[in-house]
């Protein structure tokens, strides 16, 4: 065997993860609406889960990175560290719950995979992120409060946006025919 196959990270997999993040991208801010200023409806987790899900948590985590960076760069808002955590934790799980998943995705199993990062990532952590960047005046409390409560029935919504597109995705057998799922060591994939 060559050097190239043993790799982690070969060309194949650098080119599905670009453009993994670049169709994040193009779903976060190009598709979707957003009704307000705090509010918006995005099913731009489904490529950075689908990379870590396809080819482990380091690619999903750098995915959802490049995703989120790349993405603050077009939209206007600047770029805020504090931000990205969400985007990398939805790749980091994925790809920490792949081998749990298994070669026959279900929706139960995907709902539990994304209900950690959804959570603890775009409820939990990024309210009080919000919280602590934008309340210039009244109190940390209550501006948690009304990120919680906004976030919790937008996540909730696009958490089974996101469970039912990656179960139809798997189910329509694409990734099978791309040769990307289920996942196997690099020495027995056909290159």
């Amino acid at each position: 065997m060559n050097k190239k196959t043993n790799q982690k990270f070969g060309t194949r997999v650098l080119a599905h993860c670009a453009l993994l993040a670049a169709l994040s991208i193009v779903l976060a801010r190009m598709i979707i609406p957003m009704p307000n200023a705090s509010t918006r409806f995005s099913i731009e987790a489904v490529p950075i889960f689908m990379a870590g899900m396809l080819f482990g948590p380091a690619a999903g985590a750098l995915v959802g990175f490049c995703a989120d960076f790349v993405g603050c760069l077009f939209s206007g808002y600047g770029y805020n560290p504090l931000f990205s955590v969400p985007p990398v934790l939805y790749g980091l799980f994925a790809g920490l719950f792949r081998p749990w998943l298994g070669k026959k995705v279900s929706i139960p199993r995907l709902a539990v995979a994304f209900a950690i990062p959804v959570v603890a990532g775009s409820v939990l952590y990024q309210s009080a992120a919000l919280s602590y960047v934008y309340n210039s005046k009244g109190s940390f409390e209550a501006s948690m409060i009304y990120f919680l409560t906004t976030r919790s029935v937008q996540f909730a919504v696009t958490m089974a946006l996101d469970v039912m597109i990656i179960y139809f995705i798997f189910r329509s057998r694409i990734v099978d025919r791309m040769n990307i799922w289920p996942p196997v060591s690099g020495e027995k994939r056909k290159e």
